[in-house]
Order: structure tokens, then sequence, then C-alpha cells
């Protein structure tokens, strides 16, 4: 008889796994905040309220500018040099987000003027937000770069975490304009975000201060990232800032929830490439090569991408009803449509940031240039929401074929040299 026993192995979770889970529990969170939102809300007031998750989206992306920075050169910098450049970095981050803010604060009866919005004063909130959103990205960034990928995992957490619970005490339990109590929840979780917080370390920046050549590194890459970063505003989230100006409220309303469905394969892609950027520089560091990991990631989020098109495709309503309920039921023949647009870009996407960390730069002008095409298309052409979409899908499908193209073309130099 066995008295007792042991298991052959332990089942133990890589800090990379740790982040991966934590990331799909940060975007499930996320969009249950949306969900929630749009069924409390209905479609003409939640179409106010997808204006403010678009620009928060829009702010993530121009904060993700700082962290992909500080990720970047924090993973190729050690000791008292890291400090420094870290310190240094938070400063412009903090003055820039101060900049922003008081633009947006400057102009926010503009802003209620083009987005059609019930008010102006949700705009100020948001502004508020702006400096202190700037530094909590410099701190994921510093965690990203140094793979602390728990710490990482848990600022993601108290953001979201602390947005969906505020967000919907407030709106729940005051009554008022709903557009402003979703602003202010949204600023109090970038305060939650902040932890855990990095300090720098005063000693270290004082040993080592950042060289010119550095400081040129520094700023080069900032203004590439910055640049990429706006072609991702742009392509993910133009459409739905034009719709709102082009169409009524509940059209707008609408055409949020399907983006918000669709948008799922770009979340679930960001969570693998936020590991794949690090990883690339750290392989590039040590003169390995960094393909294989690229195919790795791209084949993973290819076969999440293909299959989320594929249920979209087959159960556009159920999913729909799920999600926001009957009254936007009719957006479902547009489900899977959207979704195939967002997968393309998601792919794209991988190219692009493999690229941005080896250093090389032109498909980030390519993104560019099909950022501002899509723009201009859908002005053009935005006679119902299914043309909207179709438009779409046509300029991705372009974005990727020719990001395909400069890839092999890449490997095919690399090839002859060696």
């Amino acid at each position: 008889m066995i008295a007792s026993s042991t298991l052959p192995y332990k089942l133990t979770l890589k800090p990379e796994q740790v982040f991966m889970l934590s990331a799909l529990v940060v975007n499930g969170g996320n969009y249950v905040y949306n969900l929630v939102l749009g069924r409390i809300l209905g479609p003409e007031k939640f179409a106010d309220a997808a204006i403010l998750i678009t620009l928060l989206m829009v702010l993530s992306f121009v904060a993700m500018t700082f962290q992909l920075s500080v990720t970047k050169f924090t993973a190729g910098l050690e000791g008292a040099k890291q400090f420094s450049f870290f310190s240094f970095i938070k400063k412009v981050a903090i003055i820039s987000g101060i900049i922003l803010g008081i633009v947006i604060a400057l102009f926010a009866g503009e802003l209620q003027q083009i987005f059609q919005t019930n008010s102006k004063e949700m705009f100020y909130f948001f502004a508020a937000g702006i400096p202190v959103y700037f530094l909590m990205s410099t701190n994921r960034g510093y965690f990203q770069g140094n793979k602390s990928f728990y710490k990482l995992s848990f600022t993601y957490q108290t953001e979201m975490i602390s947005r969906l619970v505020i967000t919907l005490v407030l709106v729940l339990t005051l009554k008022g304009n709903t557009s402003l109590l979703i602003a202010a929840g949204i600023f109090i979780s970038f305060i939650f975000g902040l932890f855990p917080y990095q300090k720098s370390k005063s000693k270290d920046v004082a040993e080592s201060p950042l060289e010119i050549g550095s400081l040129k590194s520094i700023f080069g890459f900032i203004l590439i990232t910055a640049f990429y970063e706006l072609t991702q505003i742009i392509i993910n989230n133009s459409d739905i800032l034009l719709v709102k100006h082009y169409f009524d409220a509940y059209e707008a309303g609408l055409y949020a929830s399907l983006a918000l469905i669709g948008r799922m394969v770009y979340f679930v892609a960001w969570m693998f490439v936020m590991i794949l950027l690090p990883t690339v520089v750290k392989l590039k560091k040590e003169g390995k090569d960094p393909l294989p990991v690229f195919f790795k990631y791209l084949s993973l989020i290819s076969l999440l991408a293909g299959s989320i098109v594929v249920l979209t495709f087959f159960f556009p309503e159920t999913i729909i009803q799920l999600m926001f309920g009957e009254e936007y039921i009719t957006m479902a023949p547009l489900l899977w449509k959207y979704a195939l647009a967002t997968s393309i870009f998601a792919v794209s996407n991988v190219f692009v940031y493999y690229f941005l960390s080896l250093e090389k730069y032109l498909p980030v002008v390519i993104s560019g240039v099909f950022g501002v095409s899509q723009v201009a298309f859908i002005v053009f052409f935005h006679q119902s929401l299914a043309q909207v979409v179709e438009v779409q899908i046509v300029i991705m499908s372009f974005l990727l074929l020719i990001q395909l193209g400069l890839f092999f073309y890449q490997q095919k130099k690399k090839f002859r040299r060696k």
C-alpha cells in the first residue's frame, strides 16, 4: 500500500505566461466595462461614452511612445545608466502630458461641437489625467524593459479594476451627466494605475548623466515611435471619431458596439507584442537570431485572429445579443467584416513592431501613409456604416501585402549577404 504520493512535476508559470494571463483578465475586464455601459446607457448615450473610451485608447497609443522607448532603452542599459535614462524620460513624459492636457482643456468647447457630445466638462477631467497617464506609462516601460512582468501585470490590473468599479458605482448611484461621471472614473483609475511605482535612484542619476550621443539616440527613437503610434491612433480610432461626426447619435452608438467587439483581435495581439519587443531587443544585443521568436508570435496572433473572424461570421447575432443586447442586433451582418479588418491590421502590426525593435523604420512610414489613406477614404465614402467597414478591409489588406513584401525583401537581402 502506498502511504503517500508526490506529483512528478510542479506546475509553474513563467513571468511571461503570468503577464499573458493577466493581460487576458485586463482585456476581459475592459470588455465588461464597455459592455455594461452599453447595456445601461443604450445606443444614444453610449455614443458619448464611446467617445471617452476612444479618447482613452488614443491616449494609450500616445503614452505607448514613452512606454516603448523606456522598454527599449532599459532593456539595453544597466545599473546607473538605466536609472539616469529613466529619470530623464519621466520628466519628458510629465511635461508632455501637461502641455497636451492644457491644449485639450482649451479646446474642450470645440471638441464638444465636433463630436456632438452633451458636455464639454468631461474633456476637462480627461485633460487633467493625461500627465498621470504618461507617468504611469513610463513606469510600465521600466517594468517591461526589465521583464518584471509581475509588477507590470499588477499596474494593468489596478487600473482596470479601479476604472470598472468606480465608474459603475458613480453611474449607478449618482444622477446627472453620465459622460462626466465616466470621465471622473477614468481619471481616478490613472492614479490607481501608478502602483507599484518605480522610483528613480537619485545617486545613480547624479553619477551617470546621459551623454549627448545617447540623448540623440533617445529622441530619435521617441520621434519615430511617436510617428508610428500616431498611425496606430489614426487606423484604430479614426473610424469611430468620423462616424460620430458624420452619423447621428443612435447610429454612432451602434457602430461603437460593433467596433468594441471587433477589436478583440487587436487586444489579443497587443499582449503578444508587449513580450515580443523586449525579447527581440535582447536577442539582437546577444547576437542571436530573433526570427524564430518573431514567427512564433506571428503564428499565434494569426491563429487567434482567424478564430475570432470565424466565430463572428457564424454567430454574429448570438455574440451581439450576449454582449450588448437586442438594441444593437442590427449590427450583426457587419460584425465579421469589422473583425476581418482588425485582424488584418493586427497581423501587419506584428511586422512593424518587429522592424521597430530592430531599428528599421520604413514600415512605420508605410503604416502612416495607409493611416492617412483610411481617413481620406472614409471622409469620401461614408454613405452607410457598411461602406465605412468595407473601406477599412480594402486599406488594411493593401497594408498587410506591402508589409509582407518588405519583410521578404529584407530577408532576401540578408540571405544574399551571408
